[in-house]
């Protein structure tokens, strides 16, 4: 090897051991290597940074916004609260998970589908005595095991699809080994992985999984405790249903304390309580939980009589937390007299007070110094309110903005047009979700920004500078040499220990680093491989290998995002993840060698 190989090694070596150790942003370090592989000459400044037009990498960024769509109009949020509605064991909501998340991350980017099953998940178990961690654990693998079954199902299915397209020039003999991968393609070996998973998850792994306490358990009751009054209007969902059946009678920290009805008041609330259009609902609890309730159609905060019920005047307003002033003259005020909507613009939801659990009507509540408030506000209310003498504090509440419901169907329909687009190949795959994600901006499914602030930029950084150091790799002759390295010591099991090899190392990559540059970093090995003397092997089983080892991180918190999401919740510790994932992972690995040579003849 050259002096550039050796160099490329080397840089290659550090991005790995900073991705691992955490010792900055992963889009930071890798394009970093790509800066310095540059510098030195490597390769070109082209080379460089073309991945950042690659279309496996242009299509991740469209279907950030495609996702969100489905969030932002709440589509995601309607399915999982149905598809758990009749749950009644930790056992039936893994199986029911089993058929459902899988199907949703096919399709979906795994990042939304989890963050919208959390809330769910854990608002499921609190109301039936089971800690989270017994359920969210099989979440997020069963959303990876999903995102293997199709083309969009995962990044990094589309990522290595780029970089077989990108190769094509570069080696016409193999053009058609490295053509693009179809929308169904992968299903012959995910599909398998997918079923293999769930079987697993739902009949040995609750040996395995941990019961945990979950973060909000953790902290208990030194979270602020709300007191909000609920009108049912006669548009809701709720009326007709049962406390319980309605989902509000173990509620994740909150507490339903009584209803009045026509200037009665029902306390103590028995779960098999019918709820009728007009009762008010009172409930006490942690402000998260009550933005979960502000965004039930038809389930409104009657503390302010001019509250913005519908969902288009409301579409402008967010909610904030604002502490009172030991000088406001709020102090001494009740919440009804203080006319907050003509002093402030502002309409109070709830009201919070140290140490106290409140009672009585909200709106006869007198205010006093450090008395917290959970107010609607128009989006600039904190920036033009933080230097106000009346509070001591006011900030945001993050997500809080409810949800354009009446698009739900529009955005549903958009999808299975991007499905149908796909399947049928009238369009390339970037230019088709791109039409889908320009659609969900023009049907006001998603606003412009929002739509730009959906963008994992950092996600996009990490993927476009891991193509240039594949490509330094390559340019400076590493990928050939340890290739030839490879198979001088594989080549007497045959080709199917090479496809092992390559599973095995990149399945140990995506574990230290991100899966996507996992990939683009293994991919570069493929073809040398595949074109070494005496070998007769093609590198599509082996760019497949990469996509599926790259795909299935298991064993660590640390190897994919919704891994990480679900390690707090679920109140983990690190070593759950392998003890879990590595029985899983070596199953998978097995299916791997069985399959990949079928479907994808050497």
């Amino acid at each position: 090897m050259g002096w550039e190989a050796w160099f490329t090694l080397l840089v290659l070596a550090v991005v790995f051991f900073g991705l691992s150790r955490n010792y900055g942003p992963p889009d930071a370090i890798v394009l970093g290597g790509a800066v310095v592989v540059t510098l030195a000459g490597v390769i070109e400044p082209e080379q460089a940074f073309g991945g950042f037009v690659n279309s496996g990498l242009l299509t991740v960024a469209a279907l950030f916004v495609v996702a969100a769509g489905m969030r932002e109009t709440g589509a995601l949020d309607v399915f999982g609260g149905w598809f758990l509605a009749r749950a009644s064991s930790e056992r039936g909501v893994v199986a029911r998970m089993a058929g459902a998340v899988p199907l949703m991350s096919a399709f979906l980017n795994n990042t939304p589908i989890v963050a919208m099953m959390i809330p769910v998940l854990s608002k499921w178990c609190r109301s039936h005595q089971i800690s989270p961690s017994r359920v969210l654990m099989p979440l997020s693998y069963m959303a990876i095991l999903g995102g293997t079954c199709t083309l969009i199902g995962t990044s990094t299915n589309l990522v290595v699809s780029g970089l077989m397209t990108e190769a094509q020039p570069r080696h016409p003999d193999l053009s058609a080994e490295l053509a693009p991968i179809g929308m169904f393609e992968l299903t012959w070996v995910g599909l398998p992985f997918a079923v293999m998973g769930c079987l697993y998850l739902i009949f040995v792994a609750p040996r395995l999984i941990p019961d945990r306490k979950d973060l909000v358990e953790t902290l208990g009751e030194s979270m602020r405790e709300y007191l909000v009054e609920m009108e049912v209007k006669p548009e809701c969902r709720l009326v007709g249903q049962r406390v319980e059946e309605a989902g509000l009678r173990h509620l994740p920290g909150l507490f339903l304390i009584e209803i009045v009805r026509n200037g009665e008041i029902i306390s103590p609330v028995s779960p098999r309580h019918l709820l009728r259009a007009g009762d008010i609902l009172t409930f006490t609890g942690m402000v998260s939980t009550i933005v979960d309730l502000e965004r039930i159609p038809g389930l409104v905060p009657v503390a302010d009589e001019e509250y913005e019920t519908r969902a288009k005047q409301r579409r402008d307003r967010m909610l904030c937390e604002a502490v009172i002033s030991p000088k406001s003259p709020l102090i001494g005020k009740t919440i009804r007299d203080a006319d907050f909507r003509a002093t402030y613009n502002a309409a109070v939801v709830a009201v919070h007070r140290g140490g106290k659990r409140l009672q009585g009507r909200v709106g006869d509540i007198r205010l006093e110094n450090g008395d917290t408030l959970l107010l609607q506000t128009g989006p600039h209310f904190a920036r033009a309110h933080r230097n106000n003498p009346d509070f001591i504090l006011v900030s945001g509440v993050e997500e809080s903005r409810p949800a354009r419901d009446e698009k739900a169907l529009i955005s549903a329909a958009l999808l299975g047009v991007f499905v149908l687009l796909l399947t049928t190949g009238v369009l390339p795959t970037h230019l088709a979700a791109f039409l889908i994600a320009g659609l969900m901006v023009a049907t006001r499914c998603i606003s412009a920004g929002v739509a730009r602030q959906s963008v994992d930029w950092q996600t996009l950084i990490t993927i476009g500078a891991a193509f240039g150091l594949g490509a330094a790799l390559e340019e400076s002759g590493a990928a050939e040499t340890i290739a030839g390295f490879i198979v001088e010591y594989a080549r007497v099991l045959g080709p199917i220990a090479i496809l092992a090899v390559v599973y095995l190392l990149t399945s140990l990559f995506t574990e230290t680093v991100t899966n996507n540059a996992a990939a683009a970093l293994m991919f570069p090995f493929v073809i040398p491989l595949a074109m070494q003397p005496g070998i007769e092997i093609s590198p599509r089983p082996l760019a497949m290998a990469v996509a599926f080892a790259a795909s299935a991180s298991l064993v660590t918190p640390i190897g994919y995002q919704t891994n990480l999401m679900v390690f707090g919740p679920g109140g983990y510790r690190f070593s759950d993840f392998a003890k879990v994932g590595l029985p899983l992972n070596a199953l998978l690995f097995i299916m791997a060698m069985l399959l990949i040579p079928l479907v994808w003849p050497f």
